[in-house]
């Protein structure tokens, strides 16, 4: 049985990571949070589609990516990015109720033609 390669794979992360931080070319620990943030509500939503959960959850957490990135470099107060915030997740949530937007994913139906080809 051959060993895991996981305690491999973290020392490559772990010093690729220190070797960034120590040249300056890894962003701030905020800025590289709000780049997370944004990525994982762009990715959520071309991976789940357009559904009544993610047309919440993915905007909104590319907002999240937005605001950290705005208050901390003090173009926005809290006060303001919390009430935009609120703003936005209201404005989601009534879009979400629309009939328009399906509940879940559709899954690809198999129709006979694709089974033939199988």
């Amino acid at each position: 049985m051959k060993p895991s390669a996981s305690q491999a794979f973290i020392l490559i992360i772990l010093g690729a990571l220190w070797l960034l931080k120590s040249t300056a070319l890894l962003p701030e620990i905020t800025t590289l949070l709000a780049i997370l943030l944004a990525a994982a509500g762009i990715i959520l939503l071309l991976v789940d589609g357009v559904t009544k959960s993610s047309i919440v959850s993915s905007p909104m957490l590319i907002y999240a990516g937005a605001a950290i990135y705005l208050f901390d470099t003090d173009k926005l107060r809290l006060s303001h990015t919390l009430s935009l915030g609120m703003i936005l997740l209201g404005i989601l949530m009534l879009i979400a109720r629309s009939e328009r937007i399906p509940d879940k994913r559709r899954k690809k139906r198999i129709t006979d033609h694709d089974q033939s080809l199988r």
